[in-house]
């Protein structure tokens, strides 16, 4: 629970922005997940011949990212390219111009599960290949988890509170969660969070693939079918989201726009040790879920859509499934899974979800998961896979990452 000084402030958002397949921009990405298409293809960035993944979730073609200052496009990875670009779409949107503010009143904290593998790749094949002298300046930095909160923080003159979470799908709530306590603390009146990934390099996918969680289904449509009871993994995807975040007097001082939500309770909890209890089972989720509920003081009856990890895999299907039963009630709570359509973003994916949860707050309607899945009746839980307009006030966000990370996040709408 917030302490007795945080408790009158409120962290809210007030700028949003969406980088994923199918959809650049808020607008385009809300667009696409109203359509409940599925963006989801083989391969492009490579060949692929020899990999287990045959289906991922790509931005667009392995090409040059419009918009990107070419200065900048040589030192960066495109997970950190892709940062860029949303913080300008999130700033925009809030109305927010960095130069108006002293640069200590402005932060940025990210997420990465994977950083700049497609970076790092390259560089190091050009040692082992043509030697050192044909490795870059920029590789000592541009694969570094960090990067991206440093580029932002470079770019947009930010010297606050400034930090990178890494914890997989986890950890792109955690990230927001973090930039909420620092709000709530008066750290800062403005700061950028979120993330973003680019995980379909080689090296990244050979990675990924000893998790055993990867669908190496070639069917797109077929792929990653999470709650059904034909799941067989997850695929992979590329994009992310960056918000603007603010003190809500600040904002309402300088004028903002009417915010797109609070974020209103956090809570994070790690699994059991593997041999001490089951791993990935629903105890520490259930743990975090009813914590993020009584830091926003909401009761369980008054959230209106859960927002799923989803992680496409039977056991870890079936353990989130009983966590939302146990919490909910049997079918108690609509639950959707938009990344169906797109594929797990890891630390990129769960700032989508928030963006999403907030945007369906605004427009009252619940976007479907992807287009083939039904859900297994043993999961005894509302799975929403058709656009259902719908009362929301508050929304509930989950994000579980490899290796027993848990998060949860509650979003609610703000009064004029």
């Amino acid at each position: 629970m917030p302490d007795t000084t945080t408790a009158a402030r409120r962290a809210v958002v007030t700028g949003i922005s969406a980088v994923a397949p199918g959809g650049l921009g808020a607008k385009a990405f809300w667009d696409a997940a109203l359509e409940g298409r599925s963006e989801l293809g083989p391969v492009t960035h490579f060949e692929a011949d020899g990999f287990p993944v045959r289906v991922v979730g790509e931005v667009f073609g392995d090409v040059t990212l419009p918009g990107v200052d070419p200065r900048l496009a040589v030192q960066t990875d495109r997970w950190s390219q892709f940062a860029l670009l949303a913080a300008e779409e999130a700033l925009a949107d809030a109305g927010v111009r960095p130069e108006a503010f002293s640069p200590y009143d402005l932060g940025v904290i990210t997420a990465s599960s994977s950083g700049g593998n497609a970076f790092g790749q390259r560089e190091i094949a050009a040692l082992w290949s043509k030697g050192p002298r044909h490795v870059g300046p920029y590789q000592s930095i541009a694969w570094f988890y960090a990067a991206t909160t440093g580029q932002l923080s470079i770019r947009h003159g930010m010297k606050g509170p400034c930090g990178v979470t890494v914890a997989e799908q986890a950890g792109g709530l955690d990230a927001i969660g973090q930039a909420r306590r620092a709000l709530l603390h008066g750290d800062a009146r403005v700061i950028l969070t979120g993330g973003t990934e680019a995980p379909l390099s080689p090296y990244a996918l050979t990675c990924q693939t000893t998790s055993g969680r990867l669908s190496s289904s070639d069917d797109p449509e077929r792929a990653y079918l999470p709650f059904d009871a034909a799941a067989c993994g997850h695929v992979p995807g590329e994009g992310g989201a960056i918000l603007v975040m603010e003190d809500e007097d600040s904002a309402r001082e300088r004028g903002a726009d009417a915010p797109y939500g609070e974020v209103a309770g956090y809570a994070a909890t790690f699994d059991p040790a593997p041999g001490t209890s089951a791993g990935g089972g629903p105890t520490a989720l259930r743990r975090a879920v009813r914590t993020a509920l009584a830091d926003a003081r909401v009761r369980p009856e008054d959230v209106d859509v859960v927002f799923a990890d989803a992680a496409g895999t039977p056991e870890l299907d079936r353990a989130e499934a009983r966590c939302l039963a146990e919490v909910f009630g049997p079918h108690g709570v609509p639950v959707t899974a938009p990344k169906a359509r797109y594929g797990r973003l890891y630390a990129g994916g769960a700032p989508l979800d928030v963006v999403t949860a907030l945007l369906a707050l605004r427009e009252q309607v619940i976007p479907p998961g992807g287009p083939n899945t039904t859900a297994d009746p043993a999961h005894r839980i509302d799975l929403v896979v058709e656009p259902r307009e719908a009362r929301l006030r508050t929304a509930l966000v989950l994000a579980r990452g490899y290796g027993g990370f848990n998060s949860a996040l509650v979003v609610r709408a703000v009064a004029p």
